[in-house]
């Protein structure tokens, strides 16, 4: 028994310093993603998405000069139903443009 009561300390010690050993197992990061081309993914997918964002800018511009065109000719102060969906195409591009550079 009074074993028991001496061992006992030093047992629980080593039980509570050995559940706080770090784990040594590798730590499981993803590996690099590789496409078929042999390009890595995580490089290729900013440049899609900045080639994207310059055609959608090209494309921002165009749809504005054709409602500034449109504008300019009408003399009178309403919208054409076509006006307005220039206007709302030209609103859904520019979020498309922002979302993906909220991303970066």
């Amino acid at each position: 028994m009074k074993n028991l009561r001496k061992l006992l300390p030093l047992l629980l010690t080593s039980l509570f310093l050995t559940a706080q050993v770090p784990d040594p197992r590798p730590s499981h990061e993803p590996a690099e993603v590789k496409l078929p081309n042999g390009k890595s993914q995580k490089d290729e997918i900013p440049k899609a998405d900045f080639e994207k964002n310059v055609a959608d800018a090209q494309k921002l511009v165009e749809l504005s000069k054709e409602l500034e065109k449109t504008l300019e000719a009408n003399t009178r102060f309403v919208l054409s139903i076509e006006d307005l969906k220039r206007l709302d195409e030209i609103e859904k591009t520019a979020k498309r443009i922002r979302s993906r550079l909220k991303r970066y």
